[in-house]
C-alpha cells in the first residue's frame, strides 16, 4: 500500500468506505414448527367431557387411605404447558369476576394463594376447552339446577351464607388478576381437581399434574389435554342463572339474618368424606338426604384408548382407566 500511487490509494479508500457503510443482509430465520390446533368433533367433545361421569365419579377410597392411594398415583410425564392469558372486558367483566370469585371463595377460600389461583386457572381452562361452556359463569354454574353440578357450592346452599369479608376480598383480588391475563403456570392445562382425602375413580383416567394445598389437579391425557386443544372462543356475554333450589330446602343451620336474609357461615350438614371440598374450604356440604350427588366432568370402553392413541406415555393410563371402570 505504501508504494501505490495516490490516485490508487484514494480509489481504494472510497471502495473501502462504501463497503463499510453497507448494511449486512440478514439471513432468513429457520422455519419454526407450528403446533397445529386440535380439532375435535362434537362426539369427541362429549366423550372427553364425560371422562369423569357415571361410575368413574364414584369414590374408591376415603380418609387416610385415600391420601396414601393418591400419593401412589404418578404425576403425568407430560410437562405442564403454558396457557394463554385471558382478558375480560366490557359489560360482561363484572359478572365474570363475580362468578370466578365465587368459585375461588367457596372452593379454595382458605387454601394458599397459589391454590386459589390454580382453581381460577381451572375455570378459565374449561371455558376455553370445547367440551365445556364458553363463558366463566357458564363453567361455574354448569349443572347448578340439575341433580349433578360441577361446583357443589352452586347447588348445596353455600351461596345463601354470608361470606367472610377477608376471604371474599382475597378471592376478588385473585379473580381480577386472572381476568386481567394472569396465568397460573403451575397447573398448566388442568381441568379437574379433588381434595386429597378422597380418590374418585376418574383420578386413574386423567393425568395428575400436581398437588397444591389440599387439592390435586389433573389434565386430560393425550391431545385433549394439550394447550393446542383449548381453542374455544369466549362467548363475550355472561349470565348467572336463577337457582331453582331454595335455601330452605337445603336445611341450612340456624335462621337467616333478619336484615340481609343471609345465613351465617357454617356447614350445611355434617361433614362427609363423600364431599369433594377440602376440610379448610368455605364451601358447604352436599345434603345427601336429598339424593344429590356431586360429579365432576369417560367415554365408553375403547373410545378413551382412541382419544389418546399415539400419545407417548398415555397407553398405560388408558389401560388402567379401563380396568378401574370394570
Amino acid at each position: 500500500m505504501a508504494n501505490m500511487p495516490s490516485r490508487t490509494l484514494a480509489a481504494a479508500a472510497v471502495l473501502c468506505a462504501g463497503f463499510a457503510l453497507s448494511a449486512p443482509v440478514p439471513l432468513p430465520a429457520p422455519a419454526q414448527p407450528v403446533d397445529a390446533p386440535v380439532v375435535m368433533s362434537v362426539q369427541q367433545q362429549r366423550e372427553v367431557a364425560a371422562l369423569t361421569e357415571g361410575k368413574r365419579a364414584e369414590l374408591v377410597a376415603k380418609g387416610d387411605n385415600a391420601k396414601a392411594r393418591n400419593a401412589l398415583i404418578a404425576v403425568t410425564r407430560a410437562p405442564a404447558e403454558a396457557m394463554r392469558g385471558f382478558t375480560a372486558s366490557g359489560p360482561a367483566r363484572a359478572a365474570a369476576q363475580q362468578c370466578l370469585a365465587q368459585a375461588i371463595y367457596y372452593e379454595a377460600g382458605y387454601e394458599p394463594e397459589s391454590g386459589k389461583r390454580a382453581v381460577a386457572q381451572v375455570v378459565l381452562n374449561r371455558m376455553r376447552h370445547p367440551a365445556y361452556p364458553n363463558s366463566v359463569c357458564g363453567v361455574v354454574y354448569q349443572g347448578a339446577n340439575d341433580p349433578v353440578c360441577q361446583f357443589s357450592f352452586t347447588c348445596d346452599g353455600s351461596l345463601a351464607r354470608r361470606p367472610s369479608a377477608r376471604a371474599w376480598a382475597d378471592a376478588q383480588a385473585v379473580a381480577r388478576d386472572a381476568l386481567a391475563g394472569h396465568v397460573e403456570n403451575s397447573v398448566g392445562s388442568a381441568t379437574h381437581y379433588h381434595a386429597d382425602y378422597v380418590v374418585p375413580r376418574w383420578a386413574y383416567s386423567l393425568g395428575k399434574v400436581r398437588q397444591i394445598g389440599t387439592h390435586i389437579f389433573y389434565r386430560f391425557n393425550g391431545g385433549a389435554g394439550r394447550a393446542r386443544a383449548f381453542t374455544q372462543l369466549y362467548a363475550g356475554v355472561e349470565r348467572i342463572p336463577e337457582l331453582t333450589r331454595p335455601a330452605a330446602d337445603i336445611q341450612l343451620a340456624g335462621g337467616p339474618d333478619p336484615v340481609t336474609g343471609r345465613f351465617d357461615n357454617g356447614l350445611t350438614v355434617a361433614p362427609s368424606s363423600a364431599d369433594r371440598h377440602a376440610p379448610a374450604d368455605i364451601g358447604g356440604r352436599l345434603d345427601t338426604t336429598k339424593g344429590w350427588k356431586l360429579e365432576l366432568p369417560a367415554p365408553t370402553q375403547g373410545h378413551y384408548r382412541q382419544l389418546v392413541a399415539g400419545q407417548a406415555g398415555d397407553t398405560h393410563l388408558a389401560e388402567l382407566a379401563e380396568a378401574q371402570a370394570q
